[in-house]
């Protein structure tokens, strides 16, 4: 993230970002293993709003900022080095791959029933996707929950689990499995049901390390739930081409807000390396406290320019864009953990203890590495789109490697 490339208008709401998360959010985070209080929250949204900085991937008609995606990292940094900061600014998961997605599949009524109240953050929502075993989870084609045409009703069943923010949501985005019916092929469909809907049962919460999202990660329950038409999200049978949609940017999206909490978690090591004294020198002079500040920002680097690629991808060719955030999404949970794990270690009692927020903050970071697909899932898809791509790339007449390539003349 290079401050000084970015155009006037977006470098001017990152630091008008930067100033109100440091100077107005921090100093309301709660203790380690709390969460922000509903009233709290409503407070410093209130004052985001006031101060021009809420909503910054929302259209401004909403009453966003209007950002596209290729600016979002900046200001999504910013406001993640608070972990409080990304709920206060109504651009925290699942709520804001939610409002992504409605922006650009919803139709005009639905944006004004759902999208408008979740952009105001007068409302919360969330996404019904993983199942228990053998629903779906690492893989999506295993869903197992149903809709069921009848009577000019859709008819859900089904049971999800890890539904994050299903607490006191609103409404659901729920991803059923629809049969072929006319025109629409059969796969999985995408549904708009409120929660307070006939046959939508809450069920028992998942306790998690993390803490950061409200609303939890409960079990959801669909019980003949029945909705109307209206109700489909985009056409019948499109689901998984819909979750690509809102999957690849919400990945990313993580990867900015907790890449902002790393550059938190290094700041404090900074100041401790500082002010402590080792064996008569500074610990910022010392080798082996300096080898694990390098890496730490040699990790939140590589991670920034990640970000920053896979973003301009989405911008102008999503697919590929989306591909790509796979990569960045193992790349950054696996180096944020890295930087944070380094923070507590420079810290020593102090950082494993309730001090510091640094033990938290490993709590938040490092289910990461499991939520929008475990990395070995996202590893595996990324080594089969490789070995497709040389597939082809030989198949168009590519040498192997091996053979001498001539390119201008010269071999290569």
């Amino acid at each position: 993230m290079n401050p000084d490339r970015l155009p006037p208008e977006v470098a001017d709401l990152r630091l008008r970002t930067r100033r109100f998360i440091r100077d107005t959010v921090m100093a309301h985070e709660p203790a380690p293993g709390q969460q922000l209080p509903q009233a709290t929250r409503e407070k410093l949204q209130a004052a985001a709003k006031e101060a021009k900085v809420f909503a910054p991937h929302v259209p401004r008609e909403y009453g966003g900022q209007g950002l596209p995606i290729e600016h979002w990292s900046p200001v999504f940094q910013e406001a993640g080095y608070s972990p409080i900061g990304p709920s206060v600014l109504n651009c925290m998961a699942p709520d804001e791959g939610n409002m992504h997605m409605l922006n650009l599949v919803a139709t005009e009524e639905q944006k004004r029933r759902y999208l408008a109240p979740l952009a105001a953050g007068e409302a919360r929502s969330c996404f019904g996707m993983t199942e228990p075993h053998p629903g779906a989870g690492s893989d999506p084609a295993a869903l197992q929950t149903t809709a069921t045409r009848r009577s000019g009703r859709w008819i859900i069943d089904g049971h999800k689990r890890f539904t994050s923010g299903a607490v006191g949501a609103a409404f659901c985005i729920v991803m059923a499995h629809t049969e072929a019916d006319g025109d629409a092929p059969a796969g999985a469909t995408m549904f708009l049901v409120d929660m307070e809907s006939p046959g939508v049962r809450l069920g028992e919460p998942i306790h998690t390390m993390d803490r950061s999202i409200a609303g939890g990660h409960p079990h959801l329950y669909f019980e003949g739930c029945e909705v109307d038409d209206d109700a489909v999200l985009g056409e019948v049978g499109q689901g998984f081409r819909y979750a690509q949609v809102r999957l690849g940017p919400a990945r990313l999206t993580h990867c900015m807000r907790w890449l902002g909490l790393a550059r938190r978690s290094l700041d404090i090591a900074l100041d401790r390396a500082q002010e402590r004294e080792l064996f008569g020198a500074p610990m910022k002079d010392l080798g082996l406290a300096q080898h694990l500040i390098a890496e730490s920002v040699i990790d939140i680097e590589t991670s920034d320019a990640i970000i920053s690629k896979t973003a301009q991808l989405l911008e102008t060719d999503p697919r590929s864009g989306s591909a790509m955030s796979s990569v960045a999404k193992v790349h950054c949970s696996d180096a944020i953990h890295r930087v944070i794990d380094r923070a507590v270690q420079i810290c020593g009692g102090d950082g494993v203890s309730d001090g510091l927020p640094l033990a938290q903050y490993l709590n938040e970071v490092r289910p990461f590495r499991i939520y929008d697909g475990p990395n070995e899932t996202h590893k595996w898809a990324i080594a089969r789109r490789a070995s497709t791509a040389r597939r082809r790339a030989v198949e168009g007449g590519e040498p192997r490697q091996g053979h001498a390539v001539v390119r201008d003349g010269i071999a290569h």
